[in-house]
């Protein structure tokens, strides 16, 4: 088996699930091609139920790149994981705006969605049928239930080691409910099968539970405890260092979500994870390619394949959708471009002066391209970032022109520096070893070798827009700018910010987005979120 061997696996087919409303049957058993008695009864195929886990992050269905969706009443390609992610994170921010006319798309620009948007919805579906395979792996694979089946020896350690990455894929998806949708419906393996309404838990009680589940609670080992040791995996699965990472998220965002400040607690989980051994990658560029599963600073990816893992969604839809105007489709080791994704006028900002010609993240197109945007929907208006690749750093074409090779990096050491750095000033502590973190950072990035910051620069502010500068176009910023209060506020506005040209403040209630209308129907027990 290879280091990536969920790209080989990932279309076995084994587990077909299909959902219209995930709330009506968050517990339910999913429905199989075999029965799950058949399925579990033979070891070899927990690997393949796993990696099924593992693909419904970068995958759509059970044939590639469509078709025998997962989720059904939405775009298949649309619904893709990562894909919704991704625009809910970036495109009601000051990082992008997205051209197209999809339904439900347009508001994400200008921050006007409802509780009846299609984009909303198809992320809420995706969290929750994850959480769904996941609850059914886990009541699968109890000790009792291996007990049963007799799996002993090797086989029953590999069956504990499935069960803790399950947990951890849960408890991720958990995490992304709780920082997108606040107070969820709420279901675990302990829940019986059969109809029921899921109750609704409250923001502190979910933290509570996911840090209990990464940690540990009296009587339950904490995945952290049970996960492989750091780097020492197969390339695609989780490690103790990616359920650190995301503890020093949660811990990060805590006075988001609780409002509770847990910033010693984040520099202790992300100092586990800098003492790891994953290092920085030398060339900034090689991190957004079509071999950067060669990278060791990539600590959780999400795995692309373009034979293998095919999705109209991921990175596929990044790299595609940048490519437009002027741009060459065959210089990103693609058959074209889909003209949707540009940055904002706010993001480019951030490259002033020397960061501009100096700094390799300042990867902008601005060739035919117009720097203020008039017109959303206008590809010309706005400049796209060329982060997105499907070439190798040997400049090989990957795999297939149309379904990308690059695999998505959900978590990486340098947003682990930049994390340390911000609790370390949030919380008072010394900020030297923090600064040498993001000189590293700045020392990679700047290829004139200039760029380092002192210890008196190192402010909230430098924080925040170093971020952006180092994580763009990476699925962060919605949370990063609802952390320092500025996501909905007046004062910092961006292009079309509440549907105005020059940006405005929105209500309060947007930092967080609405429990479908449907599962509002279909659940008694579901409150609608505050404000919508």
């Amino acid at each position: 088996m290879t280091s990536r061997y969920l790209r080989t696996i990932l279309c076995a087919g084994l587990v077909t699930v299909a959902t219209t409303s995930c709330i009506n049957d968050l517990d339910r058993e999913p429905f199989y091609e075999a029965t799950s008695a058949s399925v579990y009864k033979d070891f070899a195929n927990y690997k393949m139920v796993l990696a099924k886990l593992y693909g419904g992050l970068a995958v759509t269905g059970q044939q590639g790149p469509d078709g025998k969706p997962d989720v059904r009443g939405i775009d298949e390609g649309a619904s893709n994981y990562v894909r919704a992610y991704w625009i809910l994170q970036e495109v009601p921010t000051d990082e992008a705006v997205i051209g197209w006319n999809d339904p439900g798309l347009p508001v994400i620009n200008t921050m006007s969605w409802s509780s009846n948007n299609d984009v909303t919805t198809a992320m809420y579906y995706r969290i929750f049928y994850q959480i769904t395979l996941a609850n059914e792996f886990i009541r699968e694979t109890s000790d009792s239930k291996l007990a049963e089946r007799g799996i002993t020896g090797a086989n029953l350690e590999q069956a504990k080691l499935f069960r803790a990455e399950a947990r951890f894929l849960r408890a991720m998806s958990y995490w992304h409910a709780l920082d997108m949708y606040g107070s969820v419906p709420f279901v675990t393996e302990e829940d019986a099968i059969g109809a029921f309404f899921p109750e609704q838990i409250s923001k502190e009680d979910l933290f509570a539970y996911i840090e209990g589940e990464l940690i540990g609670t009296e009587g339950n080992p904490g995945i952290v405890d049970l996960l492989a040791e750091p780097r020492q995996n197969e390339y695609g699965r989780a490690d103790k260092a990616a359920a650190w990472t995301l503890l020093t998220k949660l811990y990060l965002n805590a006075k988001t979500y609780i409002n509770q400040e847990k910033y010693t607690e984040a520099i202790e989980y992300a100092e586990k994870v800098i003492n790891a051994g994953y290092t920085l990658e030398e060339d900034y560029d090689h991190l957004f390619m079509a071999d950067n599963h060669t990278s060791n600073e990539i600590i959780f990816p999400v795995a692309f394949d373009g034979q293998r893992t095919r999705s109209y969604g991921g990175t596929t839809f990044l790299t595609h959708a940048a490519v437009g105007g002027t741009m060459t489709a065959s210089n990103f080791g693609i058959d074209s471009g889909w003209g949707g994704i540009r940055s904002t006028p706010s993001m480019y900002n951030l490259f002033s002066g020397d960061a501009l010609q100096n700094d390799d993240r300042a990867n902008f197109h601005t060739d035919g391209q117009e720097l203020e945007i008039s017109t959303i929907s206008t590809f010309t208006e706005g400049y796209p970032i060329t982060k997105w690749s499907n070439k190798t750093s040997t400049n090989v074409n990957g795999s297939n022109a149309t379904f990308v090779d690059t695999d998505f990096p959900m978590f990486r050491l340098a947003d682990v520096y930049l994390m340390y750095a911000e609790a370390v000033v949030r919380s008072g502590a010394p900020k030297d070893q923090a600064v040498e973190y993001i000189n590293e950072l700045r020392t990679r990035a700047y290829t004139n070798g200039g760029g380092t910051i002192t210890s008196s620069e190192l402010t909230l502010d430098f924080i925040l827009d170093e971020r952006a500068r180092e994580l763009n176009w990476e699925g962060h910023r919605r949370t990063d700018l609802i952390r320092f209060g500025k996501f909905t506020s007046d004062s910092y506005v961006w292009a079309w910010k509440g549907g105005v040209a020059g940006g405005t403040g929105v209500a309060d209630y947007k930092n967080l987005y609405p429990i479908p209308a449907n599962d509002l129907i279909a659940n008694p027990n579901l409150e609608p979120t505050p404000g919508y």
